[in-house]
């Protein structure tokens, strides 16, 4: 019997995926403002949706010839590596992004953050597990008004291994004090199903543009428990609450 959700953050109650591919792209085009064009790395960002920082700096650099143009700046960051670099320029983007209220509303997902609202309203016991920093969620959190409603928040700064590592969803349930199969995660990505999965906890996917395709590629979950149309999470999750009660 399920007694508690636990919800992502990141693509899951906010696009975050989208501002990320945003900041990508704008530093990209800062770096080499004469051959990159913003959508072709917003495109390209939904291969490496789900990657480390590290990972997603790297590839996004030899696809669109950036490392030389980032090299420049490793002295004015004081880092070592020029993916080091070309992050630290997106981060002035995406920090600015998710300090303005109006964006950060406008990016908010209306179906995701009803299914809380209603979970809340139905006394369900809730958490949040977010791979942002404590830093980043906080900001999201606090314009969206979202403390109330989690008796728990972790973030990335809380756990040692990341998505797709249970570990932060481990952390999430003996802190709200919640058998693993008691709780339902609700995910936008394969790495988060991954985590939930290996947490042996349940999952429902509620999939963006970003995630959609490598979620149902991956075969983690049966496709009823897959949400694309997002209108429906609501009425899926009823239906799934009531099959697993049975």
């Amino acid at each position: 019997m399920i007694k508690a959700f636990i919800f992502d953050l990141d693509g899951t109650l906010v696009q975050i995926e989208t501002l990320k591919a945003l900041s990508y792209a704008k530093a990209a085009v800062e770096l080499n403002p004469d051959k990159v064009k913003e959508d072709d790395v917003v495109t390209k960002f939904k291969d490496v949706v789900g990657l480390s920082r590290r990972e997603v700096a790297t590839k996004l650099m030899d696809e669109f010839k950036l490392e030389d143009k980032a090299r420049e700046h490793i002295d004015e960051f004081e880092v070592s590596e020029p993916w080091q670099a070309y992050v630290q320029i997106r981060l002035r983007y995406y920090d600015h992004m998710i300090s303005n209220p109006k964006i950060v509303k406008n990016f908010a997902c209306p179906d995701n953050m009803g299914l809380l609202t209603w979970v809340t309203e139905k006394k369900y016991v809730t958490g949040l597990a977010t791979m942002s920093t404590s830093d980043e969620a906080q900001k999201i959190i606090k314009i969206l008004e979202l403390r109330p409603k989690f008796r728990f928040i972790a973030t990335r700064d809380d756990v040692e291994h990341g998505k797709p590592d249970p570990e932060i969803y481990q952390l999430v349930a003996h802190q709200i004090n919640m058998k693993p199969d008691d709780c339902l995660v609700i995910e936008d990505s394969a790495a988060g199903i991954k985590a939930a999965l290996n947490a042996h906890m349940h999952c429902v996917a509620a999939t963006s543009d970003f995630t959609r395709r490598k979620v149902h590629e991956s075969g983690l979950l049966d496709k009823e428990w897959i949400v694309d149309d997002l209108s429906d999470l609501q009425n899926r999750v009823k239906q799934l609450l009531k099959k697993l009660d049975n």
